[in-house]
């Protein structure tokens, strides 16, 4: 039995990688049609030196704000497609192979030379109810993505869970922008699902 001060039992490990293998050339294809689309400056200035900004691909419903439309508010639950989003084809079916509530959903860049400073997302993990997945568009081997201190590489096209109540960390010490699709979810029993089978995929692989 546990008191109500001891840290609650995580159920999965804090990175799993998705059984997704996206198409990395569509993506990349859909992100060069936004060329003339105006990137908005994240709001969190004090989390992060140089450039980090985002477009927004569902906003929460009603929200015309740019800086509430990128904005993930973690009470909100009722949320709606951008025109972006909507001419956005690619963008479109990645999104519909997750069988679960969408909330949030961004293109987030950082710049070459940026830093993304050591932070939490609090409550965005499996166990109180809300996920984050990201997936790669464009990256290079410079970039250092750090969760709890350990480096994660992500490829192009591929999809993972990450558990950002805990610290992390991004640094683009490459030549060119890292830029993620980032999508915050329910997590209803698709997910669960979902992240049990990643994990006992992990555990077959582990050395």
């Amino acid at each position: 039995m546990t008191d109500a001060t001891s840290p609650m039992p995580m159920r999965f490990p804090d990175r799993l990688q998705l059984p997704f293998a996206f198409d990395a050339g569509r993506l990349q294809h859909d992100l060069r049609s936004l060329s003339d689309t105006e990137w908005i400056d994240h709001f969190v200035k004090q989390n992060y030196d140089g450039e980090w900004s985002v477009i927004a691909l569902r906003a929460p419903a009603g929200a015309r704000h740019p800086v509430m439309m990128i904005y993930s508010d973690p009470s909100a639950r009722n949320y709606e497609n951008t025109p972006i989003l909507e001419a956005r084809p690619y963008f479109r079916e990645v999104l519909a192979t997750f069988a679960c509530p969408l909330l949030a959903v961004r293109l987030m860049q950082l710049t070459p030379g940026s830093v993304i400073r050591e932070h939490r997302d609090h409550d965005l993990r499996f166990e109180d109810g809300a996920v984050r997945f990201h997936i790669p568009i464009t990256t290079n081997a410079d970039v250092d993505f750090r969760l709890n201190g350990r480096r994660i590489v992500m490829d192009p096209g591929s999809a993972w869970y990450l558990r950002l109540s805990d610290p992390h960390s991004v640094a683009n010490r490459g030549a060119c922008s890292r830029v993620h699709l980032v999508m915050d979810a329910v997590a209803n029993d698709w997910v669960e699902a979902l992240l049990g089978d990643a994990f006992a995929t992990s555990m077959s692989v582990a050395p």
